[in-house]
């Protein structure tokens, strides 16, 4: 029941926007504009929020990354060599079995779960997590591919409203200001109303993707959501990892892809496979997520 308790406002909520997205209830404009405000403002005001008062002592561990980022970057080489042999070719596919959506799902799926203290595992690990797995794909794209690397394309990719949001919250934390109660008040405020908002208008971007089956999206689906987090979980059992945040680093590791590594979808076939991939672990992991949980219940 608990497990319930924690999945069905999330999906639920994705599946409401689906349903708005499909039903087209809202004019075109009015999702542009709805989705720029929640992930240019609303959604970084809520990760500096979390990274601003976190107990940053707890998470900042070496071996904390260390476990998560070993498995997402093993998926991603693994990954990357059975699809470039097969297509011939770089690809993002590798990508797309490793980069979890974190922020729309991890984040309230943790914070019903597991509570708001235990997000501080999760914004240590976000503080890096596009900076290593989008550098990593923009130097496989150059020296497999185009033979240049555009670091224009990279920083811009690095330099968006979420992680800036990031920064801004840990350099607060460090620096130990303090921000007056008004102002934070209004912090609180706009981040109450992100994650109700991000799951609608992540539902409504999924409801423009449509499935193409094939065996890469299987190999892909398979891979983000059993590969990774089994990978995850058995290194934070060899390293005895403290249980709280190893929950919270298989919980990271079993969510769905995330739909910035359409952002690296090389030219109109990845695109197919990707976007596929992206809706399909999406529903898939309301399946897998209660899994994941029960076997990591103390």
């Amino acid at each position: 029941m608990t497990v319930l308790n924690a999945l069905i406002p999330v999906f639920g909520l994705i599946l409401l926007g689906w349903f708005l997205g499909a039903r087209r209830i809202l004019p075109a404009d009015g999702n542009a504009t709805l989705s720029i405000i929640t992930f240019k403002l609303m959604m970084p005001v809520l990760l500096f929020a979390g990274l601003a008062r976190a107990d940053l002592s707890r998470a900042m561990s070496p071996m904390l990354l260390l476990l998560y980022f070993l498995p997402a970057i093993s998926v991603f080489v693994l990954i990357n060599l059975l699809m470039h042999r097969r297509l011939g070719r770089p690809s993002s596919m590798g990508l797309a079995a490793s980069y979890s959506n974190n922020v729309l799902v991890g984040i309230p799926l943790i914070t019903v779960m597991l509570g708001p203290d235990s997000l501080v595992y999760l914004f240590a690990v976000l503080v890096f997590h596009s900076l290593v797995l989008f550098t990593l794909q923009s130097f496989y794209n150059a020296f497999f591919g185009s033979g240049e690397l555009n670091w224009r394309s990279l920083l811009g990719s690095l330099a968006n409203p979420l992680i800036i949001g990031l920064m801004c919250g840990a350099l607060v934390n460090l620096s130990g200001l303090e921000i007056p109660a008004p102002l934070w008040r209004l912090v609180e405020m706009l981040a109450a109303a992100a994650l109700p908002l991000a799951l609608l208008m992540l539902g409504m971007s999924l409801s423009g993707y449509r499935i193409h089956l094939s065996g890469s999206l299987v190999l892909l689906t398979l891979s983000k959501l059993l590969l990774m987090p089994a990978l995850v979980l058995a290194l934070g059992l060899l390293a005895g990892l403290d249980p709280l945040a190893h929950t919270v680093l298989v919980l990271m590791a079993a969510c769905p892809t995330g739909v910035n590594v359409m952002a690296f979808a090389m030219g109109q076939a990845d695109t197919r496979i990707i976007s596929s991939v992206i809706f399909l672990s999406t529903v898939v992991a309301g399946l897998t997520l209660p899994l994941w949980l029960v076997l990591m219940a103390p």
